[in-house]
């Protein structure tokens, strides 16, 4: 093989590999989302689906405004009629006469229903304004399905051409989808639990998430302190990037009004209109981070130590609902108590178990609210020492990596963490007490 050969195969093997590893998560490694369809019945000119969304990632949730899912129709199929859910759009339908398709779109985008919708409209599962739960948080809430009606389409499974080109919203970008793989069909136990049925056919499309497809910039940042430093270590400037907030506002303190923009930044804005209203609103920090955690090194005992975690929301348009925290440390396996929070633990690989997931108590913190005098939560993490590990020096009392909702933040430099005072005496003091011993040596020595 020509050198020119061998290296553009090295260089498509690589980025085949990257575009791989880029959406895999060494803390959540089975974590995907995974999109279901099951034919429950056929009709004169199609079939009536069952759709599904499990979410299978551990601490990822959907939030407000919640999921969107799209496809590609392999013929000229188009919707009957959906139930716990509906297309964003029509498409022309002009072609039918009497009975008008709920969406002709070759490429529909289906929504999730708002809570509060007549009963003849819903489905289990379905109907909660496109939220779903983190598995790890709430496995009741991770999932959401919704029925549809499928017309000119095939009758048979032998005639169904499945679905292409699947897309999810959750709510932005990030999640990138498989296609669509015919599994052994779904069964289903009676309510009465004495008889199974099965769906007629299945197919499943899996989903995995990408921070890097998200966002260029992380959404959150890390600060520290500690009891045994005054130095407290904010977040490093710009750590969720400073030359791409052409798109964000950010206000000075609590005055809410927006800092005034020049020049290409002006006319941008000029341009977006009314859009600007759906975008962050951001606190104006050195960091421009929506979300900052604090962890703080509190209280040393014995036999324990305590930790105090401190999130802070500088958003002024954004409530994090159901928020999740995810925290790596060698000493999370020995977690004796923790206050105000829920915490798991998130054991990825067997027998390690150095990663915490933290999130609100129900109807007390779950609920981050808009920056402001509110939007904070904080609690403290009690542990037990353990005497072949732990120490003070190095930065070991500190996290090795922080997530929020999902997303990693951006930690600060290694060599920015508060360090442990030196034991030693000053230099003065030393060499003073130094003298004083060779002194009395002296003596003893003329004495005798």
């Amino acid at each position: 093989m020509e050198p020119r050969c061998s290296v553009l195969v090295l260089a498509l093997a690589l980025a085949a590999a990257l575009s791989v590893a880029v959406a895999y998560d060494p803390l959540d490694p089975n974590g995907n989302i995974t999109i279901k369809w099951d034919i429950m019945s056929w009709t004169p000119d199609g079939y009536v689906a069952v759709v599904t969304i499990n979410n299978f990632q551990m601490y990822r949730q959907i939030m407000a405004p919640g999921w969107t899912v799209g496809w590609t129709w392999a013929k000229k199929e188009v919707i009957w009629s959906m139930v716990g859910a509906q297309a964003t759009e029509q498409g022309d339908c002009s072609r039918f006469k009497g009975n008008i398709p709920h969406c002709c779109k070759r490429t529909p985008a289906v929504v999730d229903l708002l809570p509060g919708v007549p009963y003849n409209q819903q489905i289990a599962n379905c109907c909660r304004g496109g939220v779903i739960s983190a598995y790890g948080q709430d496995p009741g809430a991770a999932v959401a399905a919704f029925q549809v009606s499928v017309g000119q389409a095939g009758t048979t499974n032998r005639t169904v051409k499945v679905p292409k080109n699947f897309t999810l919203l959750g709510p932005g970008p990030g999640y990138t989808c498989g296609p669509a793989k015919i599994v052994p069909s779904t069964v289903f136990l009676t309510p009465d639990r004495r008889r199974k049925t099965q769906a007629l056919m299945t197919w499943n499309v899996t989903c995995t998430y990408s921070q890097h497809l998200a966002s260029k910039y992380p959404s959150c940042c890390v600060s520290f302190s500690s009891f045994y430093n005054d130095t407290i270590v904010p977040c490093a400037k710009c750590a969720c990037g400073c030359e791409h907030k052409t798109c964000v506002q950010c206000v000075s303190g609590d005055s809410k009004r927006p800092l005034a923009v020049t020049g290409k930044r002006a006319r941008a804005a000029a341009a977006r209109g009314h859009r600007d209203k759906e975008a962050p609103l951001l606190q104006c920090t050195t960091h421009m981070c929506p979300v900052r955690v604090h962890w703080h090194v509190k209280l040393n005992y014995k036999e324990y130590w305590r930790a105090k975690i401190a999130i802070t929301n500088f958003n002024y348009r954004m409530n994090y609902t159901q928020w999740t925290l995810v925290a790596q440390h060698p000493n999370l396996d020995n977690i004796t108590e923790v206050f105000s929070f829920d915490y798991k633990p998130v054991v990825a690989y067997g027998s390690i178990n150095d990663t915490a997931m933290f999130y609100g108590l129900k109807y007390f913190n779950d609920h981050l609210m808009q920056a402001g005098p509110y939007g904070n939560v904080q609690s403290e993490v009690l542990m037990r020492k353990d005497a072949s590990t732990f120490t003070f020096r190095q930065g070991w009392a500190f996290p090795r990596k922080i997530y929020f909702n999902g997303d990693e933040c951006q930690m600060p430099p290694p060599d920015a963490y508060p360090y442990l005072p030196n034991a030693a005496l000053p230099a003065p003091v030393a060499s003073l007490g130094a003298a004083v011993v060779a002194v009395m040596a002296f003596l003893v020595l003329v004495m005798v």
